[in-house]
């Protein structure tokens, strides 16, 4: 019997969240249901989503910023199709493939050229542990430094730099030595340095957790000291990648070269699991320092055909349609239109970023009828004001956005970096209408806050 994938899939249509509620992830399926997330999409391109009866979504999200040259891009899918003609000998494992040997060469091309070996991993967790690893054998040294509302993954290690008891509860001890430090606190990192013992210090040079920004001085202290005192800078920029920040890597903001550099996400236009680790030759070489330990740290996937040539492609579409230019632009048309709102809406307490990654940080008001509204909402949960507006953009008007971490009152946007001045007018308008019912008190943005926090009294 033929098996037609299409023919499955069109049969079985519909049954999206009945399927992950009784087969992979129940809880997931009920938060979908209560914050109105239950969409059936069926189809992706660009900037836009499309639902079953054909309607279309402005993606603000981009899948946690993996489609950076935008959904089902033709050149990346063309690849793949091109590659998959060819039959490849993929995942030999004894064996030098081409294609990540052409991928490697190509991103040492992109980057500070210090960093001069590539290690392929299949995630930004994965990268994660991969740098821990290769910091503490190449300086053996037992700590591992972070930031305060940093996020870097949820695998054992990744999850041991990170300071959000809402990932963490239930599954410490996590590995010993590793110890936090506040962004930006220059006389912190100093003294935990100064004590050399540390062989990594992980931060991401913007937060995905709350978009907040490693300051370009601060950066330029950090690879002093770690220089001086014998600690590995580590840049983790899952997220910040591949034109996220309007530069192709954030770390050109500051003009700080790390000594590993750790990419994912968008590598593969979102098609293919993948990641990087750029080091320096001299930790490369302090972790595969003898012929016997020429696999001491290995991926069954790490080096997989389909993953190298996406992001061949990948790096060949961000250059050639400008999309770095055009993340940078559109970011600073969408910042300069927001901080607009927030001067004339007292909800608005702050609005950041770098490029299209970028935060509106919600306040308590002043007025006060605003004020009980925002302090019943906080005192129940923190973050349930945000997550109406969020509600709100997509229910009221198919913009797909989300909450910056957990309780914190921040919308973030990371779209797409082919996004053009129409979607920014598109989510400004929108955000401008969302902003406005918010300030009517009682409304249907409090009601929304209302409806969640009796769910989160239930738990």
């Amino acid at each position: 019997m033929s098996f037609d994938l299409q023919e499955l899939i069109q049969s079985r249509n519909g049954e999206n969240v009945a399927l992950q509620r009784e087969n992979i992830n129940p809880q997931f399926a009920r938060v979908l249901r209560l914050i109105g997330f239950d969409k059936i999409y069926v189809r992706g391109v660009g900037q836009y989503l499309y639902d079953e009866d054909g309607s279309e979504y402005l993606d603000m999200l981009a899948g946690y910023a993996v489609h950076n040259v935008g959904r089902n891009h033709p050149v990346v899918i063309q690849a793949l199709k091109d590659l998959m003609d060819s039959q490849p000998a993929t995942l030999v494992q004894m064996d030098a493939p081409l294609l990540s040997g052409l991928l490697a060469e190509r991103l040492k091309e992109l980057t500070p050229e210090a960093l001069d070996t590539v290690y392929f991993t299949n995630s930004g967790t994965e990268g994660v542990e991969t740098a821990i690893k290769f910091a503490r054998k190449s300086t053996r040294r037992p700590r591992v430094l972070f930031c305060d509302h940093s996020f870097h993954g949820l695998s054992n290690g990744s999850l041991s730099l990170n300071t959000d008891e809402s990932y963490r509860d239930g599954f410490d001890p996590l590995i010993p030595g590793c110890d936090k430090v506040q962004l930006n606190d220059r006389e912190a990192l100093a003294s935990e340095l100064a004590k050399e013992d540390v062989a990594a210090f992980v931060l991401e040079p913007v937060q995905g957790k709350g978009v907040f920004i490693a300051e370009d001085d601060y950066l330029r202290q950090a690879r002093e000291l770690c220089s001086r005192h014998g600690t590995a800078l580590a840049f983790d920029e899952v997220q910040t990648g591949f034109g996220r920040t309007g530069r192709m890597f954030s770390l050109e903001h500051s003009g700080v070269e790390p000594d590993i550099l750790i990419i994912s996400k968008a590598l593969s236009a979102g098609l293919v699991p993948v990641g990087a680790v750029l080091t320096k030759r001299s930790i490369y070489d302090g972790v595969f320092d003898s012929l016997d330990h020429c696999v001491v740290h290995s991926s069954t996937f790490g080096q997989g055909a389909y993953a190298m040539a996406a992001g061949i492609a990948t790096l060949h579409v961000l250059e050639e349609e400008g999309l770095v230019e055009n993340s940078r632009r559109m970011g600073e048309l969408l910042l300069e239109g927001l901080r607009e709102l927030a001067g004339r809406f007292e909800l608005v307490k702050d609005v950041r970023g770098r490029g299209l990654m970028i935060a509106i940080e919600l306040g308590e008001p002043a007025s006060l009828k605003l004020k009980m509204g925002w302090k019943l909402a906080s005192k129940l949960q923190k973050g349930l004001v945000a997550q109406a507006m969020v509600m709100s953009l997509l229910a009221d008007h198919r913009i797909l956005t989300q909450v910056a971490g957990h309780g914190l009152e921040v919308i973030k946007l990371i779209p797409s970096l082919v996004i053009d001045e129409s979607d920014v007018k598109r989510f400004l308008t929108a955000f401008e209408d969302v902003l406005e019912r918010s300030h009517r008190f009682p409304g249907p943005i409090w009601e929304f806050t209302t409806r969640l926090a009796k769910h989160a009294l239930k738990r």
